[in-house]
């Protein structure tokens, strides 16, 4: 049986970046790893290459009971870029240090890939099948994994009904009204789906002294100003309102529908898992206009990270149009739609209970993440999709601040409780 923190720390050592635009490395030598591992425990595992090297790993396992539907488990490979010079230890070291492991990828998301292959590896004997697949290039735009496998291999993914990966099911330590601290564990049951927008202001080129009404950087700036300023209104979907009710309720604080932003800061260090996914969001990111100081430029462009909440696109996209004023026009740079999975299903209260076979104290919760995952590739499959990566972690970790940030690290024992609380679900649900 191989060791969960072990194959962990495997896991990092391959140094699998992905600097987004095809610039990627490491992703063929870890899904042949993986493919290794799973080979000696008996399961036939294969490699699909979307591009050159651009490899993604699938396996079935057959579970006891052939009449039920199938489970996805899914995980990605790639990482984003570390600079060692940032950080306590090499990021690709793997390395055990004061009770955690160390590197790039143990939270995003190589603990979970451990803890499934860990699994495995002990002899797994699921209660449905399971569909395995752990692909590649999910830190930039899935084109060469998860939304590939999903176009091109439909057929790997047949009589799967739900899913499980990554962003959900951690300890999160919430002081509650009466003194007590509630241990939540929020259960990803929804995503916003994901506009980028390209903006685009045209004008009258023209020499910079000279007065100039059409522009095009002013324009575009006015443009921007009148969306990164615009108030977005609460639109309230069914996992965030479970959400705001369960948490609520769990602490002991009011919670009031009609007025969501007062809710949220009665809901203290909770509200960080809602505060974001009450409303749509524009985020201005990125300009591009010009080429010297003393000409007006016929044309100036910038992006828009844009992030739609569940049934409210249409609403978003008139009221951006009617902000972008004259001269600007808008195009889509990525298009992906929410992700939104029943909050009152079984497979929900199959999780809370894996989850309280392991804290009886466990307060689970759905939630909405802000952002998106490779979710979005098997929702239109007809999948329910939930972020169900489960770890235990300490009063005080900053969890939340360590995917993609600089000394990322998971406690040892998280990955070791997390490991149970898998084989609890899989074993049974």
């Amino acid at each position: 049986m191989a060791d969960v923190v072990d194959l962990c720390a495997s896991l990092v050592r391959f140094d699998t970046t992905n600097r987004g635009h095809g610039d990627a490395e490491g992703e063929r030598e870890a899904a042949e790893f993986v493919a290794g591992v799973l080979a000696d425990a008996g399961v036939e595992a294969k490699i699909l290459e979307s591009a050159p090297r651009r490899a993604n790993v699938l396996a079935r396992i057959p579970g006891g009971d052939p009449s039920l539907p199938a489970m996805l488990v899914q995980g990605h490979l790639d990482v984003v870029a570390a600079d060692a010079a940032d950080w306590t230890v090499p990021p690709f070291a793997g390395e055990i240090r004061d009770g955690y492991l160390w590197g790039r990828g143990t939270v995003d998301m190589k603990d979970f890939v451990a803890m499934v292959l860990s699994l495995v590896s002990e002899g797994l004997r699921p209660r449905r099948d399971l569909v395995l697949a752990f692909v590649a290039d999910e830190e930039d735009r899935g084109e060469w994994g998860a939304h590939w496998l999903a176009t091109e291999h439909r057929e790997e993914f047949d009589g799967c009904a739900v899913a499980i990966s990554e962003s959900g099911a951690y300890t999160y330590h919430v002081p509650a009204a009466d003194g007590r601290t509630v241990r939540l564990y929020p259960v990803g049951t929804a995503e916003r789906g994901t506009a980028h927008l390209r903006l685009t202001a045209r004008g009258r080129a023209g020499h910079g002294s000279r007065r100039n009404d059409e522009n095009a950087v002013v324009r575009l700036v006015d443009a921007l100003h009148r969306i990164a300023a615009h108030r977005w209104p609460v639109r309230l979907t069914p996992t965030v309102e479970a959400f705001l009710l369960r948490t609520g309720e769990a602490l002991g604080v009011e919670v009031d529908l009609s007025d969501v932003d007062a809710t949220l800061a009665r809901l203290g260090p909770a509200a960080s898992l809602a505060e974001n996914t009450v409303r749509n969001s524009t985020t201005p990111t990125m300009l591009d206009a010009g080429y010297k100081v003393n000409v007006i430029p016929s044309i100036a462009r910038a992006q828009v990270d844009t992030r739609v909440l569940p049934g409210t696109e249409d609403e978003l996209l008139a009221e951006i149009d009617a902000l972008l004023g004259p001269g600007v026009e808008r195009e889509f740079v990525a298009h992906q739609q929410p992700v939104q999975a029943p909050v009152d299903s079984p497979w929900f209260a199959a999780m809370a209970e894996a989850l309280r076979s392991e804290d009886p104290q466990a307060v689970v919760v759905p939630y909405c993440m802000g952002g998106g995952t490779d979710a979005k590739a098997f929702t239109p499959l007809g999948i329910d999709c939930y972020g169900f990566a489960p770890l235990w972690l300490p009063e005080g970790f900053p969890y939340r601040a360590m995917a993609h940030g600089v000394d990322e690290r998971v406690p040892v024992e998280g990955l070791r409780f997390g490991t149970r609380v898998l084989r609890h679900l899989l074993t049974n649900c």
